[in-house]
């Protein structure tokens, strides 16, 4: 395959799979061309030891991903500052959730839970993520995240108990 089927075939997905972790359409963007600029450069290594789409997805979720630690060490670097200069500097722009899918009466109930879902460790954002979001396979999910199956499905239960108990502390805040 080369790059431009590659991308007319998963442009979309990880378009939206960016997306579950940055919460806004013009983040999501930017991380997609990074994604498909890491693709590009990487296309000639890929190895076929797993699937072409597990490939592109584990380049996705760790650019995200990554995406996510910079915008944290910048809202800890302005935190900082902001504190060392009396608060005179604007404060960064926080994601708000902007998903085109979703319907107007629905957007906040799905911003509550991609909330929450934002909440949990990397781990366990990403397996619930991939397993019930993209709807990816316990085999497919394991070999993105460079886990077993088993310890995925444990990831998934542990990620799932934590999840409800955030939900659960969190229902009619706000």
């Amino acid at each position: 395959m080369n790059f431009h089927e590659l991308y007319a075939e998963y442009k979309d997905r990880v378009y939206n799979l960016v997306l579950q972790y940055v919460h806004n359409r013009e983040d999501a963007e930017e991380v997609c061309q990074d994604v498909f600029v890491k693709l590009h450069e990487k296309l000639g290594t890929f190895r076929q030891e797993s699937s072409l789409k597990t490939w592109v997805y584990r380049i996705a979720v760790h650019t995200a991903l990554d995406f996510c630690k910079a915008r944290q060490r910048h809202k800890r670097r302005f935190l900082l500052s902001a504190l060392r200069l009396g608060g005179t500097e604007k404060a960064p722009d926080i994601p708000h959730f902007d998903h085109p899918g979703a319907r107007l009466e629905e957007k906040e109930a799905l911003a509550f839970l991609f909330a929450c879902i934002h909440r949990l460790n990397e781990k366990q954002r990403t397996v619930i993520i991939l397993l019930k979001i993209e709807e990816l396979s316990q085999k497919e999910t394991a070999e993105v995240m460079r886990l077993s199956p088993r310890a995925v499905e444990s990831l998934f239960q542990r990620a799932k108990a934590a999840l409800e108990k955030i939900i659960r502390e969190n229902e009619g805040k706000g």
